[in-house]
């Protein structure tokens, strides 16, 4: 991540027990997790009791739950990678925006993999405490995800 695509408010430390140095580094980490399509070790940064709220899993509570999306996931999608756009920390509040994109390679919701392509933005709203993820919401076009890789059909305009 460059230096210019993360910025913070002037709290040194608030909930989540980490500076803003801390919390940039925490989501570095977190994308080499990601890149190596590791759902435990994603998993291990939420918090026993997180809410998770995703276009694609609903809300779901809790540490095994969280892990579960991630691998589904990562199983439905064996190429996806995940860029950073901008990362903004606001004390114990971070906005994670990224372009993720890869192919349907495998069984994605109970359908056969489409071998179709996305690429879809993607911004993640976190909440922090302890040094451990209580809160994230997940924000993307899930029906724009399903009509690139070819799971809906839509009109051309």
């Amino acid at each position: 991540m460059r230096a210019d695509q993360a910025t913070s408010s002037s709290s040194p430390q608030s909930a989540s027990g980490m500076t803003h140095d801390e919390i940039v580094a925490f989501f570095q980490r977190r994308q080499g997790l990601f890149d190596d399509f590791d759902a435990i070790g994603l998993a291990a940064d939420y918090a026993d009791d997180v809410v998770v709220e995703s276009p694609m899993a609903g809300a779901h509570a809790g540490r095994a739950a969280a892990e579960k999306v991630w691998r589904a996931t990562f199983e439905g999608f064996l190429d996806i990678k995940m860029t950073t756009d901008a990362l903004l920390v606001d004390g114990d509040r971070v906005a994670h925006f990224v372009t993720a994109e890869g192919t349907h390679m495998s069984d994605f919701m109970g359908m056969p993999a489409s071998h179709k392509p996305f690429r879809l933005p993607v911004a993640f709203l976190y909440e922090l405490k302890d040094r451990k993820i209580v809160h994230e919401r997940r924000i993307y076009d899930f029906t724009g995800l399903l009509v690139q890789i070819g799971l809906l059909k839509a009109k051309p305009v």
